[in-house]
């Protein structure tokens, strides 16, 4: 009879040992992957902001370009836009 006691009570304590390294193991899952769901933002923002800025600097060397052919002596006067 104490055998099947001691059995039993070895039962309890492996199927909570799992129970709780798996709910622990589900916690740390799910902070490192909020963790890197926020890196992953931080990237794509980071990508936006340097395609917006690339646009940006384009119309800048367009207006740089258009403002030295008009400065140019001797150079046609193109009509700035």
């Amino acid at each position: 009879m104490s055998e099947v006691v001691v059995a039993l009570l070895g039962l309890v304590g492996t199927l909570a040992g799992s129970f709780l390294g798996v709910v622990a193991s589900q916690k740390l899952t799910n902070f490192r992957l909020q963790a890197l769901e926020d890196k992953v933002s931080k990237h794509n923002s980071l990508i936006e902001r340097t395609y917006k800025l690339e646009g940006e600097m384009a119309e800048v060397i367009h207006d740089i370009r258009d403002l030295k052919a008009y400065h140019r002596p001797n150079a046609p006067q193109a009509p700035l836009a």
